[in-house]
């Protein structure tokens, strides 16, 4: 019995000898107000180079006073863990030795409670003063370098795993509060909340590549700040390894905003100048911002008192439709912003969205309108309106192929037919710098687009410019000269001879005044609208209904499409316009009210027509319209030539009433 308690007490003095002598910067501490150790190691002491009874009084904590004071809260915050309930807790925090050199250590602590219910703490410190000096270097470069460096995994919602501060000043995350919410602590869970709705898509893509490919993509975004506003930052995407092997996405962005505004509003200004020799107003939709911007407008009226004023971009889209829009068409504007608030606008290349529509004026009549929407780029977009003078006048203007008196009034006429493609640019002495086109346009000129927007940058001579393009550098002065142009050039994708028609502002006495120049396609009778180029199949046995390349036609407007459906069902006879007025208004007399509706409804049919590139398929003759068979392949003229004797299986022109007569003769017919 002697020599078993003789080997306890050697066991226990050797744990001790242990705990003082070879355990790095060992104490045990009363985790109960007011904390204080209630051991300090030898160990610990030749670490701070202080003897014993400098670091351990009991009742008080005179190693707090060795801590560096701005660590201070660190260490107390780990004592406060660890007394509440936390069974083990670390902190990185300095401390000062009797010599005035400073240490960086790592504390670990871990809690036990023993048999009198006291709560025990023990600390074992280690040195990490070289590990923080040579990071130190890394930390000052990632603090000081305006990049942010952000690190996510490679999820469906990527989770943020390491954010630098330079990424969270650009993101504007507050200082988290007591009490208040920590916005830090929920976006991390999703880096999409960093990013607008109109930029989630192409980011998906972009991460899509870098993960599927391996490759480094790098680009400008528009980020969405913690305080609501947007950011535009530029920079890099790459995958490489992270925590416990797995791959993790990183980047590296600098903020690029106010270059950014800056040369977007220098770019919205020049093609402001441009198209306002071509409609009467002009509004700026800010996706960046949510905003719209009246910017231009050539006739005072009410709107001139917001020129130049941001308003949130739905509610005022909406507000102006309700008030300005006539009740007829409001549903089709609707339908147009939806596209584009949606951003499916964006998907379209470049390509001008037209639609027409009428204006409520203050006299109680309606004024009809023309509009387009033109991409800028993925945060800019411009909606450019312009009067039409009457119906029956515009409807002869657009018959005679751009005949009006007046440069600037062919320059607005021709917009109409901006269906697949245009291009604008400043001619400035014998100098040219381009200003916008779209893709297929780029084309012609013999650039890619890469060149295009490169030389949107500078300017260049006038004969380099053409020379690429085919056309004779005599012709293109000639347009300089006369202010319009047409030039034929042949289109490899389509196999086709196609022709661009050139329009030029007003020359000036001054040799040196910018001018500007916009083109568009325009396709020559009887040759996009070719049957032989593209197929056009019409079904009236069962529901009505247009297909071009079997894709069929998305009429904007019920009456239009049923104005053709009536000049199907007269089989290549001429509609007077009293005539078609008794079919689509059964109940309403012929006066000038129907006949001014009826007109719309045709200008509808032949912009639909022309959209498709199919308007040869329809004749207008002193206001009859009459459709031209040979130039269609419809079932109900194929059965009634007896081309295909069994199209018909007792249904015809299911949508319209009127049909009955007809359906009546087939059915005699099939009987």
């Amino acid at each position: 019995m002697l020599y078993a308690a003789d080997a306890v007490d050697f066991q226990l003095e050797n744990q001790r000898e242990i705990l003082d002598k070879h355990i790095g910067g060992y104490r045990q501490y009363k985790l109960q107000e007011p904390f204080c150790p209630t051991f300090i190691s030898r160990n610990l002491c030749d670490m701070l180079g202080y003897a014993r009874e400098e670091l351990f009084c009991e009742g008080t904590d005179l190693y707090a006073a060795v801590v560096y004071p701005a660590d201070r809260p660190v260490y107390e915050s780990l004592l406060v863990r660890l007394s509440s309930g936390e069974r083990a807790g670390t902190a990185d925090y300095r401390i000062v030795r009797k010599d005035g050199s400073v240490l960086y250590v790592r504390d670990s602590m871990t809690a036990e409670r023993w048999e009198d219910g006291t709560l025990v703490g023990h600390s074992v410190l280690t040195d990490i003063t070289q590990i923080k000096t040579e990071s130190e270097g890394l930390r000052f470069l990632n603090e000081t370098v305006p990049c942010g460096i952000v690190r996510y995994t490679c999820e469906k919602n990527p989770k943020i795993t390491y954010i630098n501060e330079q990424m969270l000043k650009m993101m504007r995350f507050p200082k988290a509060k007591e009490g208040e919410i920590d916005y830090w602590e929920l976006y991390k869970d999703n880096i999409y909340l960093m990013i607008p709705m109109e930029e989630r898509r192409r980011f998906s893509r972009c991460l899509a590549k870098v993960g599927g490919e391996g490759e480094t993509v790098s680009g400008e975004l528009s980020v969405l700040r913690c305080d609501g506003t947007k950011a535009r930052l530029y920079g890099w995407v790459t995958r490489g390894p992270g925590p416990q092997g797995k791959g993790e996405y990183q980047s590296v962005c600098i903020d690029v905003t106010e270059r950014y505004l800056t040369k977007r509003m220098s770019q919205t200004d020049q093609y402001v100048k441009v198209l306002g020799n071509v409609y009467d107003k002009i509004f700026e939709y800010d996706f960046i911002n949510q905003t719209v911007r009246y910017v231009y407008g050539s006739h005072s009226d009410a709107l001139g008192r917001i020129q130049d004023i941001p308003m949130e971009m739905e509610e005022a889209t909406a507000r102006w439709i309700e008030r300005s829009v006539s009740s007829d068409d409001r549903g089709a504007v609707k339908n147009f912003f939806r596209h584009i608030l949606d951003q499916q606008a964006y998907e379209n290349a470049g390509r001008p969205a037209p639609i027409e529509y009428r204006v409520q004026t203050k006299t109680g009549g309606t004024q009809a309108y023309s509009s387009i929407f033109l991409k800028i780029d993925t945060g800019i977009g411009l909606f450019c309106c312009r009067r039409i003078q009457n119906e029956r006048e515009a409807d002869s203007l657009r018959s005679e192929n751009l005949s009006l008196k007046g440069l600037n009034e062919n320059m607005r006429e021709m917009v109409r037919h901006f269906t697949d493609g245009v291009a604008a640019f400043e001619v400035k002495g014998n100098d040219v710098t381009p200003l916008y086109a779209s893709d297929n346009l780029c084309g012609f000129f013999g650039f890619e687009r890469d060149e295009w927007l490169s030389m949107m940058q500078k300017s260049t001579s006038i004969r380099e410019f053409v020379s690429r393009c085919g056309v004779d550098y005599e012709k293109f002065m000639d347009l300089l000269e006369n202010g319009e142009a047409s030039f034929a050039y042949f289109d490899v994708g389509t196999g086709t001879e196609r022709q661009v028609k050139a329009i030029c502002s007003k020359k000036s006495s001054d040799a040196f005044a910018s001018r500007y120049v916009m083109l568009y396609h325009l396709d020559p009778v009887g040759k996009a609208a070719n049957p032989s180029q593209k197929k056009i199949v019409i079904r009236t046995f069962g529901y009505f209904d247009v297909f071009v390349n079997d894709n069929p036609i998305a009429f904007r407007n019920k009456k239009a499409k049923e104005l053709l459906a009536l000049l199907v069902d007269r089989r290549g006879g001429y509609v007077s316009s009293e005539e078609a007025i008794g079919f689509l208004w059964e109940n309403e007399a012929v006066n000038s009210v129907t006949l001014s509706r009826y007109r719309k409804e045709a200008l509808r049919l032949k912009n639909t027509l022309e959209e498709y590139g199919i308007s040869s398929i329809m004749e207008s003759v002193d206001g009859k319209r009459r459709i031209i068979p040979e130039r269609v392949q419809c079932d109900l003229f194929d059965y009634l030539s007896g081309k295909n004797t069994s199209a018909f299986k007792g249904s015809y022109l299911t949508n319209y009433s009127w049909a009955e007569k007809t359906l009546g003769e087939l059915l005699n017919k099939h009987e």
